[in-house]
Parts: structure tokens; sequence; C-alpha cells
């Protein structure tokens, strides 16, 4: 009877506890907090049980890792700038010679070289103070040629796109080479003197090129390298010449100056051939045979013969 009455006891104390109104909820958090427990455990384990070495890390899908230089993404955002570091101060000494600029202008971008005026084919940039100064790229690009040249005081040229070069010349101390990957603003050298245009001083001439022709380096600071590629490019009376020759038209060679046979035309030698012939023809008609005294005797006794049969 005792065990029937403790059982009992035992079930009616459990309903009357089950009864309580927070038993449920407190069961129903403390199963979520259970299941919520288990499932993160589960996924941790599972993370932590993966073999790294699965992934190839020098994948072209990892995000940052390509083969591409950041240099093309940045140059495309890039502005064409003075090659100086103090743009403020820097002075344009001589302008680009433009087939549509008015006759004062075209005279003064005139450079005398060896007694021949030649078309300024860049911009001569100075400082006030005439000293010396560090070239900058105006553009990231990749270096194509680095050339010592007296006369044109050194040559350092970039490519930035195809068929558009930058080309900075009259520099010294040239600190990159052929190959070289610059970015803007990086120096490539210092300004210096050349031959071509002394009355410049020390000074740096920057050029930008089209597929070979020379454009206004002025018309394009500060803009990008696409509106370069749309621009149209004007070609002068002789049609200007890719870089390398437009260097020996703009140097003034001596050969240049110099009075050629070869400049003679046909014109000029039929002249001088007609020349000749009339002087022989004059120096023939001028010439007359020599008076022999016996002849011109003999000639008048026989007049006199003449005469005299007549008569008789």
């Amino acid at each position: 009877m005792r065990e029937e009455e403790k059982k009992s006891s035992q079930d009616s104390s459990f309903k009357r506890f089950m009864k309580k109104r927070w038993v449920f909820p407190a069961i129903y958090i403390a199963s979520a907090a259970l299941i919520l427990s288990g499932v993160l455990w589960f996924q941790n384990s599972n993370n932590s049980a993966t073999d790294s070495d699965q992934f190839d890390y020098n994948a072209t899908d990892v995000p940052g890792k390509n083969d591409e230089p950041a240099l093309e993404v940045n140059r495309a955002l890039e502005n064409f700038v003075m090659p100086v570091e103090k743009t403020d101060t820097a002075v344009i000494q001589k302008g680009f010679y433009d087939l549509e600029a008015d006759d004062a202008e075209q005279e003064a971008a005139l450079v005398f070289y060896n007694n021949t005026y030649h078309p300024n084919t860049g911009i001569d940039i100075a400082m006030p103070d005439g000293e010396p100064f560090e070239v900058r790229a105006s553009l990231s690009g990749t270096v194509t040629k680095v050339q010592e040249d007296s006369l044109l005081g050194n040559v350092i040229e970039i490519e930035h796109d195809e068929g558009i070069v930058s080309r900075y010349q009259s520099v010294t101390d040239m600190s990159v080479a052929e190959g070289d990957v610059v970015e803007q603003g990086q120096a490539l050298a210092t300004a210096g003197k050349s031959l071509i245009n002394e009355e410049a001083g020390v000074h740096v001439h920057f050029e930008l090129r089209k597929d070979g022709i020379a454009v206004n380096p002025e018309s394009f600071f500060n803009k990008s390298l696409s509106e370069l590629k749309k621009s149209e490019t004007v070609k002068d009376k002789t049609e200007q010449l890719p870089a390398d020759d437009a260097t020996e038209i703009e140097g003034g060679t001596d050969e240049e100056s110099a009075p050629s046979d070869e400049g003679k035309t046909d014109a000029e030698e039929g002249t001088d051939t007609e020349k000749g012939s009339d002087t022989e023809t004059d120096s023939g008609s001028d010439t007359n045979p020599e008076t022999n005294p016996e002849t011109d005797k003999k000639t008048d006794t026989e007049s006199e013969n003449s005469s005299e049969s007549a008569d008789a």
C-alpha cells in the first residue's frame, strides 16, 4: 500500500509541475538551443576537415590574381601632363609649328639651325631661372628608345599605346633603359642643351606623336589617351615623316644644306648645252678665212683680160 501511495504521490507532483505556465516555454527554448548548438558544431567540424591543398591559389579566378599588369588599367584613367614637376613655373620657350596657326605664330615656332629654318615638331620647356630640372614621364608606358645624340641632346621615347608615342629630347643623366615600364610622373632624366636649338639654353624638347605624325602637345595636356587616339592628325605639305626621318630634317644636316649636283633639272642641263652650242655657232660665224694676196692679184688680172677681149 505504501509503495502505491508513494507512486501516486510522485505522479501527482509531476503533473502539478507540468501544469505550471513556464515549464513548456523553458523546455522549448532549451530544445532549440541544443539543436542550434548541434548544427553549428557539425558545420565547424566539416570546415576544419576540408583539405586546403585541393585549392589552386595561383588560378586566374582568384580575386586580385591575373597576368595583366595594373599599369594598363591605370593608364586608361590618366591624362597627359607637362613632363616637369613644377608645372606652374615652367615656361614654354618655343611652341609647336601648327599649320593652321597664323603667320606670326608659325614664325615664332621655327628653329634656326645651320642657316636653315625648321618647323618645331614639339614644344621646348624651360624654367625661368634657366637651371636644370627633372624631366618626368607625361603618361605611363614602356620605354622603346634611349639614344645618345649630341645634335638633339639625347632622346627618350615612351610608347603608351599602339601608335601613340611621347618623345623627350635635349636631356642628360638618363635614368631609364629600353624595355623599362615607367609610371606617370616618374623621373626619366635631367633637362639639358642641344646643338639644334642652342638659343633655348637648358630645356626639354617634348613631342607627342600619333602614327608617326607630330601633334601639338599643348592641345592634349589634361586629356586622356583615348582622346588623342580619336583625334585627327594634320599632315604638312611634305607629308611629315616618321620620327627617325623627321629627326634628320630637324637636325638640318650638312648634306641637306650643301648644294648638290643632283638638284639640277634636265631643263637646266639642256640650257647649258644650248648655250654651249650657241657659243660655238657664234664663234664660227665670227671666224673669217685668212685673205691671200696672191689669189686676189690673180683674180684682178683675169678680170682685166676679160675686159680687153670684150672691147676687141
